[in-house]
């Protein structure tokens, strides 16, 4: 066998010197690291909520009407869903704007992080708004059939705006969809042109 031999590389041409303004400006993104801690912490209240809600399932599922048990469960999965939006926040979030987490080849390392950037993740938390909002929105409609009574924790105007703040929510995540979509293509006539 032989083997070749390869021209040494060229060393990486050194780095300009940075000054200590732009090193101060660089440096505050860390400045978000305790909002994203506190996000932890928040994201440790909803585990004691849920496993509070849980429980009193748990004890009451006997006495519970079935529409009762649903809107517990219900209840459980709007706490799951604003779970998983801090978890968007939080990893992608610090990914983006604040320092790299290198799971890269991790098991464990969440599909969506790959490709994530403020589009994507203004996009995903859109959506997961729009979850959150659904969810809620079930609950209420569950629950219509008290209206008028004492029983209701509604007013039809109380249904009627939370439809329509459900709807304003959808369309903003149309039209953030749309906005990056026309950014996107703009970019890539761009770099065809380019």
């Amino acid at each position: 066998m032989t083997s070749e031999s390869k021209a040494p590389s060229a060393p990486a041409a050194p780095l300009p010197p940075v000054g200590l303004l732009p090193k101060l400006i660089f440096g505050s993104r860390w400045l978000q690291l305790p909002l994203y801690v506190g996000l932890i912490v928040a994201q440790a209240v909803y585990v004691l909520l849920f496993l509070k809600e849980l429980w009193h399932l748990v004890l009451h599922s006997f006495d519970a009407s079935e529409q009762q048990i649903m809107l517990v469960v219900l209840g459980l999965i709007d706490v799951v869903m604003i779970s998983n939006l801090l978890i968007m926040v939080i990893v992608g979030g610090y990914e983006t704007f604040v320092s790299r987490l290198n799971l890269t080849g991790h098991p464990d390392e969440p599909e969506w992080l790959g490709h994530v950037n403020a589009s994507v993740l203004k996009i995903k938390l859109a959506m997961a708004i729009i979850g959150i909002s659904s969810i809620s929105l079930l609950r209420t409609f569950i629950e219509a059939g008290n209206l008028g009574t004492t029983r209701s924790n509604f007013t039809e105007t109380g249904v009627m705006w939370q439809v329509l703040i459900h709807m304003t929510f959808i369309i903003s995540a149309i039209g953030i969809a749309w906005v990056d979509r026309l950014s996107e293509s703009g970019h890539r006539k761009e770099a065809e042109h380019g």
